[in-house]
């Protein structure tokens, strides 16, 4: 059984870097041909995709945030995690992990969500 789990701080400040980690039980992040994604939905808005981190640990951001976000991973603790510099309350959002077959469309698993807060 696949599983994904978000966490870090639900509160973060102005200016400062929002930090999340996803931890990946039931499969490695290495089992080819597997993506694994951010995507957050803001209060009222849609799901917006932030980027993602393949299998093979290439990259790729949403053109409209690429320049405050950065996706890493940790094989060892079979995570990856997200950082996204500079925040505003824009940014307040449930953030959420989910994995996709590369080239085939739709997320098969989602962690829950965290709710992250951006407010002094």
């Amino acid at each position: 059984q696949v599983q994904l789990q978000e966490s870090g701080p639900g509160l973060v400040k102005p200016s400062q870097t929002l930090s999340l980690t996803c931890t990946v039980s039931g499969t490695s992040i290495t089992t080819s041909y597997y993506t694994w994604n951010w995507i957050r939905q803001p209060p009222g808005k849609g799901l917006e995709w932030m980027g993602v981190i393949a299998y093979d640990g290439s990259t790729f951001y949403n053109p409209s945030l690429k320049s405050r976000t950065s996706i890493s991973r940790d094989t060892g603790k079979n995570q990856f995690s997200l950082q996204l510099s500079s925040v505003t309350p824009e940014d307040t959002a449930v953030y959420y992990c989910a994995r996709e077959l590369e080239a085939t469309p739709g997320y098969d698993y989602w962690g829950q969500g965290t709710q992250v807060t951006v407010s002094s």
